[in-house]
């Protein structure tokens, strides 16, 4: 069951398209990872799904609710946590934090008193004397402590150390595991691979790929190291190979997997001493995808 959907969603400054047609779509108790870099539209469609900028054209529906109109419904049920949070200064942590738990009609005590402690938080503190990972802090703990059906990420762990971040994939693998969808958006690729079943990559307002990490590798290319006996003279004529590297007796490079299996046929013929294979990750992937842009530009 589909818990958000935009279709052709298309959104206009003037004369410069921010987002043109994008098409996304999260189940229920799926986390979807919203790629791409900055100024790619992530933030935009964010906004549009919240109900802050209106589209101008096409459709976003959260719950089957119009993500516009009927947005005051929408926000009843859902957690938003933004890259920057603003907090009031003259407010505690711990008072921020009730006051946004209130908000969502939820009482969860145990379980604010628990991410407080993961979180490492400080509440009695002002918010003016937060530091910004802090100030993320608060916000994560507002969001996870509410019994919200659907969490909307958008650069969650900016600001936060590794440790911190490491709570946060903890608290988002719980929400999952509640049945609840995630919607994260992130530029940090291995946060991404770690937790997300499915990923959208957006470029220049389009989504130019969507699928399983499972789905999106086979658009990848494996990492190889190999030792010969003999040295291979003609493997950069082979379909498929990439960025040859001699490193003393090594032969680094990358081969698409589609072509991994005559590659190896290739190699083996030379007496293989040493192979090492390194499987593909997102970050191969979305590189592989901007090459050809920052070629462009």
């Amino acid at each position: 069951m589909n818990i958000l959907e935009t279709s052709n969603l298309t959104k206009r400054f003037g004369n410069f398209t921010a987002l043109d047609g994008v098409n996304i779509e999260v189940n229920e108790g799926e986390i979807f990872g919203f790629i791409g870099p900055n100024g790619a539209g992530k933030s935009t469609t964010i906004r549009v799904l919240l109900g802050i900028l209106k589209a101008t054209e096409g459709a976003a529906k959260i719950f089957g609710f119009d993500a516009w109109k009927d947005a005051v419904e929408i926000h009843k049920r859902i957690a938003y946590v933004p890259g920057d949070v603003n907090l009031w200064p003259n407010l505690t942590g711990g008072e921020v934090i009730d006051l946004f738990v209130k908000l969502r009609g939820s009482n969860h005590k145990n379980r604010r008193e628990e991410l407080i402690q993961q979180f490492d938080l400080d509440p009695t503190k002002k918010c003016r004397t937060y530091s910004k990972g802090n100030r993320q802090k608060v916000a994560l703990v507002s969001a996870f402590s509410s019994d919200a059906d659907l969490y909307i990420l958008d650069e969650p762990t900016s600001g936060l150390d590794p440790l911190m971040e490491k709570v946060f994939q903890e608290c988002v693998m719980d929400a999952k595991k509640a049945g609840k969808s995630v919607l994260l958006s992130s530029h940090i690729l291995s946060e991404v691979e770690k937790l997300c079943d499915r990923v959208g990559i957006i470029r220049e307002g389009k989504i130019i790929e969507t699928g399983s990490l499972n789905e999106l590798r086979h658009l990848t290319r494996l990492n190889l190291i190999v030792e010969t006996k003999q040295i291979m003279t003609t493997l950069h004529e082979l379909k498929g190979v990439h960025d040859i590297v001699r490193k003393e007796q090594f032969l680094s490079f990358q081969v698409d997997s589609e072509e991994l299996d005559s590659v190896m046929k290739y190699i083996s013929q030379f007496g293989i001493v040493k192979l090492e294979s390194t499987p593909p990750t997102l970050e191969d992937l979305f590189l592989r995808h901007y090459e050809g842009s920052r070629g462009e530009a």
